[in-house]
């Protein structure tokens, strides 16, 4: 959570959202603590903040998908917490460990996203054998049977992606660009196969009478959780030229 967004004069009140607030006894709320620091990222810690007075969870954010978790507005009014609070007991920090923490939090996202494209796939090998025009099932025909063909592929070289980056990060080896690149091409991947599933389950994929309209729903999450996919674009090609560099 990032205290970014202020309201009114005075004592500056912080408006951001997190899933589960609701439930939650301890928040992770990343603020800056040192308004001089340079760079500004240098100023930046992360509190651990319990639901202490002026802390409020004020109302759900109503969403296009995954609304199985909800997403609530948390109202930060004057909060105080105590000095022991930040995380690593040393302020200035936040950034990086927030940094450290997308490693892992790119390559968890790009899992979901193979579990959204798997399913999304399944239903539609599924419902492709059974579903039949012309006296035949519809994957017989030629448009339907190379969309099947295409997701499977897809599918099974994101989860490959996935594995290698989940592999390279738990030896401890330095996998940022890794997860980034999973991460890109499982959501996009799965973008790609709901969308797909749609098309073969035609009026019935847009049905809520079946899950494929969810998936669709669902998968946008992962193209802009965990840094936006644009954003994952232009860390990738900084990395990968840092890693080989014309000389």
């Amino acid at each position: 959570m990032i205290c970014d967004q202020f309201t009114g004069s005075g004592q500056p009140k912080c408006r951001p959202n997190r899933s589960n607030a609701r439930h939650l006894q301890l928040i992770a709320l990343l603020c800056k603590t040192d308004r001089d620091a340079v760079p500004a990222q240098r100023g930046i810690s992360i509190l651990l903040v319990e639901k202490v007075h002026g802390v409020e969870v004020s109302r759900d954010l109503p969403k296009l998908g995954y609304k199985g978790v909800e997403s609530c507005e948390v109202i930060f009014d004057n909060a105080r917490v105590r000095a022991d609070a930040v995380l690593g007991a040393e302020e200035r920090r936040g950034f990086s460990q927030m940094m450290r923490g997308l490693e892992i939090g790119r390559i968890q996202v790009a899992a979901r996203a193979i579990g959204v494209g798997r399913a999304a796939f399944e239903d539609s090998l599924r419902y492709a054998q059974q579903r039949e025009t012309f006296a035949k099932p519809i994957w017989q025909h030629q448009a339907i049977g190379h969309y099947l063909a295409d997701m499977g592929t897809r599918l099974t070289a994101a989860r490959q992606l996935v594995m290698y980056a989940a592999r390279r990060y738990e030896s401890g080896q330095r996998s940022d660009t890794e997860a980034g690149m999973a991460k890109l091409f499982a959501s996009e991947t799965a973008m790609q196969i709901a969308l797909d599933a749609v098309r073969i389950h035609g009026g019935y994929g847009y049905s809520t009478e079946f899950d494929i309209e969810r998936y669709f729903r669902d998968v946008p999450l992962m193209i802009v959780g965990e840094g936006a996919n644009e954003i994952q674009r232009n860390l990738i090609v900084r990395q990968m030229v840092t890693r080989n560099s014309a000389r």
